[in-house]
């Protein structure tokens, strides 16, 4: 992803839902746009308005790890899977509005390369090839086993 701002854009007293809505209208028919929210609470309800405003957007949300640095518990998987999506819809650029909590913007990421290298979609229905599975299995760090 290009890392030059073409434009700024600034307002002032935007209320209630009025920040969705111009976010909405700015990222119409213009470049994938990122923007940053002080909480990850605020960074939701901007998805889900920004969605509701422009249902033709794609709007991602990078989720936050909702853990500490030093618990005894990993992230729920569901939430790992969702951030791994989102990471891969970075990458490639597919989306058109993706929402930041400022604390998920700080923390370190792998090198997009290596998101590349272990990443794999399956589709329902969609034919593959036995061995190249396995191969790209076990290169993402599951053993076979029968």
């Amino acid at each position: 992803m290009s890392a030059v701002v073409e434009k700024n854009a600034s307002t002032a007293s935007l209320h209630g839902s009025s920040d969705a809505l111009a976010l909405a209208r700015l990222s119409q028919g213009s470049r994938p746009a990122v923007v940053f929210c002080a909480q990850a609470t605020e960074a939701q309800r901007l998805k889900d308005e920004i969605a509701w405003f422009s249902p033709q957007l794609a709007v991602t949300l990078l989720p936050d790890w909702e853990t500490l640095p030093y618990d005894h518990f990993s992230p729920h998987h569901d939430l790992v899977s969702e951030r791994l999506a989102t990471l891969y819809r970075i990458m490639r650029e597919d989306f058109d509005v993706a929402i930041v909590p400022a604390a998920t913007a700080l923390t370190r990421l792998g090198p997009p390369s290596f998101l590349a290298a272990h990443s794999f979609f399956l589709k329902a229905g969609e034919t593959i090839e036995l061995d190249a599975l396995r191969a790209q299995l076990t290169l993402a760090g599951y053993s076979h086993v029968t």
